[in-house]
């Protein structure tokens, strides 16, 4: 999994990529294998990408791998997917570390279990000064949840003295919500068909530009991701202002 440190970031390259790596079930039931023989083949291409994004120069990559919907799946399922994620830190973390590979988790991991939190916190401390990609791994997460825990956060400190009511501004929730150190998300990729956002990064999300493909997650490659950032290239990102503007301000 080389990952590369990149010292300039081309226009065409979105900074931060948020992907829901959905249809592993879908490809193992196309292929009359259970589900977790899905779920291993996606983790494989996790890899891939990961080294993909890096290779570009994508400052962050931020990847759903469990939602807190997800723990209503059959407890067999979730079990494996936690087993997965478990093996994964064990097996995966040096590789990233050693590529300079910075990371981290995002989500309500209380739910996870001692022994995994520990995991993910030692993972999180051998490579929190790595320069290279930031890989944000969502597990327990959702959108919901995010802006909640934001918000509690914001009424505790107005509650103290340290804010005021009247000064909380989207600047400020920004300060509390997830990924707050992070690049504004430019790119949010869902792959297997499906066209929705299902509780992911919704805050972030605001001005991302989102892309769907029919290609279901193990099927996802460095070609596939290509593809993606060739349509982001192509994208006319206005935030709000007329074409007109967005051409001054690029040729400014």
């Amino acid at each position: 999994m080389a990952v590369s440190a990149s010292t300039e970031t081309s226009p065409s390259v979105p900074r931060h990529v948020a992907i829901v790596m959905d249809g592993n079930g879908r490809w193992a039931k196309r292929r009359g294998m259970p589900r977790v023989a899905g779920h291993r083949k996606g983790q494989e291409r996790v890899r891939e990408i990961v080294s993909a994004c890096g290779d570009k120069g994508v400052e962050h990559l931020t990847l759903f791998a469990f939602s807190s919907e997800n723990w209503g799946r059959p407890p067999e399922e979730v079990q494996t997917l936690m087993e997965l994620f478990g093996r994964a830190l064990e097996h995966d973390i040096g590789e990233l570390h050693e590529n300079k590979v910075r990371f981290r988790v995002i989500g309500d991991t209380a739910r996870l279990g001692s022994a995994l939190e520990q995991s993910i916190r030692r993972a999180e401390t051998l490579t929190k000064d790595n320069p290279a990609l930031t890989l944000n791994v969502a597990v327990n997460y959702s959108g919901q949840w995010d802006i909640a825990q934001a918000c509690a956060e914001i009424a505790r400190r107005t509650a103290a003295g340290e804010l005021a009511a009247d000064d909380i501004t989207p600047e400020t929730v920004n300060r509390f919500i997830c990924l707050a150190d992070a690049p504004e998300l430019d790119l949010f990729i869902r792959t297997s068909g499906e066209q929705r956002i299902s509780n992911f990064l919704l805050w972030q999300s605001a001005y991302t530009e989102l892309y769907f493909t029919p290609v279901l997650w193990p099927d996802f490659d460095r070609e596939q991701l290509e593809q993606a950032f060739a349509w982001y290239a192509g994208r006319k990102r206005r935030f709000g202002l007329t074409d007109e503007q967005v051409d001054v301000a690029r040729h400014a």
